[in-house]
């Protein structure tokens, strides 16, 4: 009989499972009237993990879903307080006052009493920020107090606080030093009161007792400690031990970390459903999907599920993010995957192999294989910033704009305080996470050749007085225009050349006037120059930074290829210094 009821059970849980699922596809009013329309409306919306039922909520618009909220159990009512009502360490009685009139609308009685039995420290600490009260003595007159006080049973006597001053004595005495109080909505306070001592007058008068007598701070600081054991169950830790995600770990260290436990024998799935909203928004044909779409579907694969949607709440605690719909929540799960997916190819390291990264994230917990992807990025940071501090380039008061665009961009991106992969809006924005170790590998080659660049010019003796006295300097134009003066036989310093001058040089460039390639004499010309100022040879030239020089002799094809000698205008002129 037993396992007839436990079968009977599951087989609910999954339906209701599979309920949500098609509900979490359907836009938002659609997504209302499902469940509103469900059979077993109650016992659908409590099935929601907590995350998602916020979400939904979000989605929807709150007024519209006060029928929801009506529904919703204590966990669910509790995480959406968690998740508004806090700004930082403190509360926010704006963002209180705003929810409790919401979740007040939906079912008065249900959300007094949930107060009253669950939320009683909330409950005191909301009054004390908003009411101040008085006893009346028993030959005391009512006339007494002044029309800014109310009783409901002529022994307490109320007054909502302003909310701009309140009070530091909020019973018994007169007003003494005024203290800055944020407060809530009165009208939403007196009908709190209202029910309270409606639903019980004892209960009434002993938390109007208590909640003036509290000491705020410590009243506060608890609550804050619940509600982060509260949060941290599901991955939302505290700041100073959330942002612990983004301590790298190389390859090798993995192993001295340790494997996971696996929970073989607690049906996840079952009882505690993971939240669906990340696990949906996982992108497709890459390494950790193709992975996790060949595990089977048992307690080992809901844990994975369960430990992705923790890791992007230690995420969201990390980078102090807030959460309100699902274009906030992909951008989370997207830079949880993409360092995921660089920690995987770091660890297999030749051609991926899916089995592979089945038994890496089987074996160890996906969040230290998220720190090794994350290492990579961080290890390209830390070589920009060692370059930065001695080098070439600033030593002369350049600027990074002295790079170019793309070279300024890739460093730009690696410079700060998370690095970026420079997207250059081929997705359509400037900057992005990195996704995959071809972003990594990419920067990092950038980085090499800026740095080779570098350490050319370092070796060339040149010397720039006044950076700011060129329009824009480059190291593409620094090079080419001291190889031209050079070619030309005039005064070798850093000048930009006169237009009769360029056009001369112009001449030589080409293998002739119809044939817009450059002549080899030309780069030949050009490495000899490199090796007398820097006093390398050739080969060495070309091994460190030949394929940086052919792309810029591919440039100067590309830029005056179709460009006739008497067309030529030092305006558009941007590869050589030619005078306006």
């Amino acid at each position: 009989m037993e396992n007839n009821t436990d079968k009977l059970a599951l087989e609910r849980i999954h339906a209701l499972k599979a309920e949500r699922i098609e509900i979490s596809s359907l836009p938002p009013g659609d997504a209302l009237d499902k469940i509103l329309s469900a059979r077993h409306s109650a016992a659908l919306v409590h099935s929601f993990p907590e995350e998602d039922f916020y979400l939904l909520i979000q989605e929807i618009g709150s007024e519209d879903a006060l029928p929801l909220l009506s529904l919703a159990s204590s966990k669910q009512l509790n995480f959406i307080l968690d998740q508004e009502i806090w700004q930082k360490d403190r509360i926010n009685i704006s963002a209180a006052t705003q929810w409790f009139r919401l979740i007040l609308s939906a079912d008065p009685n249900r959300f007094v009493n949930w107060l009253m039995q669950e939320k009683i420290d909330l409950l005191r600490f909301y009054l004390y920020k908003n009411i101040k009260i008085k006893v009346r003595e028993h030959d005391q007159d009512p006339s007494d107090f002044n029309d800014d006080y109310f009783t409901l049973d002529d022994v307490f006597y109320v007054k909502l606080l302003d909310n701009i001053t309140g009070l530091s004595d909020h019973i018994g005495q007169e007003d003494t030093e005024p203290d800055v109080i944020q407060t809530g909505d009165k009208e939403l306070v007196n009908q709190l009161l209202e029910r309270i001592a409606a639903i019980d007058h004892s209960a009434y008068q002993k938390i109007l007792m208590e909640s003036v007598h509290i000491l705020p701070a410590e009243s506060e600081e608890e609550a804050f400690r619940w509600r982060n054991i509260r949060l941290s169950e599901k991955g939302f830790l505290p700041f100073d031990e959330a942002i612990g995600i983004y301590q790298p770990l190389r390859p090798g260290e993995l192993e001295q970390i340790g494997q996971k436990i696996n929970k073989s024998k607690f049906a996840l799935d079952s009882y505690n459903p993971v939240p669906l909203s990340p696990l949906k928004m996982m992108g497709r044909d890459n390494i950790f999907s193709d992975a996790l779409a060949i595990i089977p579907i048992d307690e080992l694969m809901n844990e994975i599920q369960a430990e992705f949607v923790a890791l992007c709440n230690q995420i969201i605690v990390a980078d102090q993010k807030s959460v309100k719909n699902r274009e906030d929540l992909k951008k989370i799960v997207k830079k949880t995957c993409g360092y995921i997916i660089i920690g995987l190819e770091r660890l297999i390291q030749e051609e991926p192999h899916l089995q592979q990264a089945v038994d890496l994230i089987s074996k160890y917990p996906i969040s230290q294989i998220f720190k090794v992807g994350f290492g990579c990025a961080l290890t390209l940071k830390w070589r920009a910033e060692r370059w930065v501090k001695k080098n070439w380039f600033s030593n002369q008061g350049l600027s990074l704009s002295f790079w170019g665009e793309e070279w300024l961009g890739v460093i730009g991106g690696l410079l700060i305080k998370k690095p970026l992969f420079f997207d250059n809006y081929q997705t359509g924005v400037l900057y992005r996470e990195f996704e995959s170790m071809g972003d990594i590998d990419m920067s990092e080659n950038i980085l090499t050749d800026i740095i080779a660049v570098d350490e050319l010019l370092s070796l060339s003796d040149i010397k720039i007085k006044s950076p700011s006295a060129y329009e824009f300097l480059s190291y593409k134009n620094l090079i080419l225009t001291l190889w031209a003066r050079n070619y030309l036989n005039i005064n070798e310093a850093l000048i930009p050349l006169t237009l009769t001058e360029f056009k001369r040089f112009y001449k030589d460039l080409w293998v002739s006037d119809t044939i817009k390639r450059t002549a080899q004499h030309m780069k030949t010309s050009f490495l000899s120059f490199l090796a007398d100022k820097t006093g390398l040879t050739d080969y060495e030239i070309t091994k460190q930074v030949g394929q940086i020089l052919e792309h810029l002799f591919n440039e100067i094809e590309n830029e005056f290829g179709q460009v006739p000698v008497k067309d030529l205008d030092p305006r558009f002129i941007h590869l050589f210094l030619v005078k306006k």
